[in-house]
């Protein structure tokens, strides 16, 4: 069974710091660049940042480069995002997916989301 499970959010004040994590099951991680998303109440999806298969490849939104680490455990087929100096726009449903190089598609693959919620 395909799963990708999320997990790590919660409320933090602006400022703080949380770390999601993402574990995959079911199929071979390992060959899919990791992405998270993210979507903010009331609006649509966002895409926030990809790491390639190797974890050397990142590519960040502009919005949250230098606050936000994306990285990865091809061992243990987890994705994580070291989330930093937490602002209230980064409150939203936290989603990993994945992105297929080979055939070009996105989104294969989703995780149920966790909660991030930035708040004083």
């Amino acid at each position: 069974q395909v799963q990708l499970v999320e997990s790590g959010g919660g409320l933090v004040q602006p400022g703080g710091s949380l770390r999601l994590s993402c574990v995959a099951s079911g199929f071979a991680f390992s060959n899919f660049v990791g992405t998270w998303v993210r979507q903010a109440p009331g609006k649509g999806l966002e895409w926030v940042v990809d790491i390639h298969t190797d974890g050397k490849s990142t590519y960040y939104k502009p919005s949250v480069r230098g606050r936000f680490t994306i990285s990865r455990d091809n061992a243990k087929n987890t994705l994580y995002l070291q989330m930093n100096n937490l602002a209230p726009e980064d409150t939203g449903v936290y989603y990993c997916t994945t992105f297929d190089r080979a055939t070009m598609i996105r989104g294969e693959y989703w995780g149920q989301g966790t909660q991030v919620t930035v708040s004083s």
